[in-house]
């Protein structure tokens, strides 16, 4: 598997509190994996996908400390064997995949939830965040516990084509598994939000509201006005916990 690596070398696989959606606040172990197949340009994980030589653009460009990561030196190959043993660490066993986009390794994922699962006699439960635009399979979906699902608006600078897949989310949300998180930074990303949900058919209680932020001021100046956004639609608000505990950082 391709994981995210520490600036020390290691694998991004770290124990913290959920900072987001439904289960904000619950302590968990994360695996960020490598690779994304979108390129959000305000994205706080560009470390997985920005590579040198790549024309994506991000909102850091004009930064002149800013530079794009090079591929090699940011990625990590476990075998989920080895992600298992460096897991076996940790006393908690609710674990979080997260990205980049983790769906891009489906299939090895499925392999460490079985062996997680063989070797874990407290019932792990498994949690997935993916931008929603791959459809896993059902051997994965029956795996899973629960999937934050975070499509992604016209902000991030991804054309539509390849960042909406209406049916893929009706999909998720058949499951009965997926909650749906948008990011907000501006009212008319509030009507996108209300159009998808609309043509994806989500359940209101399913999706939430995130304000856009990178760090707690900003997150401080936009949260009133996404929480009244949210209570007047019937949507589901979002904090960004991690983000007021331990700011824009790796491992936490």
């Amino acid at each position: 598997m391709k994981l995210a690596r520490m600036p020390d070398g290691s694998p991004e696989i770290f124990y913290s509190l959920q900072g987001e959606g439904r289960h904000a606040g619950r302590p968990s172990v994360f695996i960020r994996a490598s690779l994304c197949n979108l390129h959000c340009h305000w994205c706080d994980t560009d470390y997985t996908w920005n590579w040198t030589g790549t024309s994506y653009a991000h909102e850091r460009d004009a930064d002149p400390s800013y530079r794009k990561y090079n591929r090699e030196e940011q990625i990590v190959d476990l075998t989920p064997h080895e992600i298992a043993s460096s897991l076996a660490a940790f006393s908690c066993h609710n674990y979080v995949f997260t990205g980049g986009e983790p769906l891009l390794q489906e299939r090895s994922w499925l392999d460490l939830m079985a062996i997680l699962a063989k070797a874990d006699g407290s019932s792990p439960f498994f949690e997935i965040e993916t931008n929603g635009t791959l459809m896993p399979g059902a051997p994965f979906l029956e795996r899973i516990h629960q999937i934050n699902v975070s499509p992604k608006l016209t902000n991030s600078g991804v054309p539509g084509e390849q960042r909406l897949k209406p049916a893929v989310l009706s999909s998720l949300a058949s499951t009965g598994k997926a909650d749906f998180k948008f990011v907000i930074g501006s009212e008319e990303d509030l009507q996108e939000v209300v159009d998808l949900v609309t043509e994806a058919n989500l359940v209101h209680d399913r999706v939430f509201l995130m304000p856009k932020a990178r760090k707690v001021a900003e997150l401080e100046s936009q949260q009133g006005t996404v929480a009244a956004f949210a209570r007047e639609l019937g949507f589901r608000y979002s904090d960004r916990l991690h983000l007021r505990l331990y700011g824009s950082r790796r491992g936490v």
